[in-house]
């Protein structure tokens, strides 16, 4: 029998499996988009972890994310660069044109991952891991990267 949790935004709640490291975005574009069976490719997730760690770096230096929050990102985007965690991007290729619900995706991730590791409440998603990010700009950079 499946455990779940509750993940709550500004749609209402939404239940999401107990042992995955996404939140309400990730699991509403899973809901959404049941088209295709073609996940996002390995190499555009490890782009996404290399872009994160990036800007990870920039948002520290420009004293929008603190010492702490940037060491515990890099150190989950370097496991996704290694490879680890693909089970936790299931989301298809089909979806909204700018790339929305995968730029959510690795966000939800990171920051779920950077606050079991923190052993606290440390990594928003949108202010923390996305801070002064647009998915119009991610997915793209993303793209080159891969």
């Amino acid at each position: 029998m499946n455990k779940y949790r509750i993940e709550e935004d500004c749609l209402g709640q939404v239940q999401v499996e107990a042992d995955k490291y996404w939140k309400s975005q990730t699991q509403r574009s899973i809901e959404n988009f049941k088209i295709g069976y073609e996940t996002m490719p390995e190499s555009m997730i490890v782009s996404f972890a290399i872009l994160k760690s990036a800007c990870a770096k920039a948002n520290l230096h420009f004293n929008k994310i603190t010492q702490e929050q940037c060491e515990h990102i890099m150190k989950v985007c370097k496991e996704i660069e290694e490879k680890k965690h693909m089970d936790q991007f299931p989301l298809k290729v089909w979806q909204t044109g700018s790339g929305t619900q995968t730029n959510m995706n690795v966000n939800e991730v990171i920051s779920m991952m950077a606050n079991e590791r923190a052993e606290k409440n440390l990594c928003h998603p949108n202010d923390t891991v996305n801070c002064s990010q647009s998915s119009n700009d991610t997915f793209p950079a993303a793209l080159h990267i891969m």
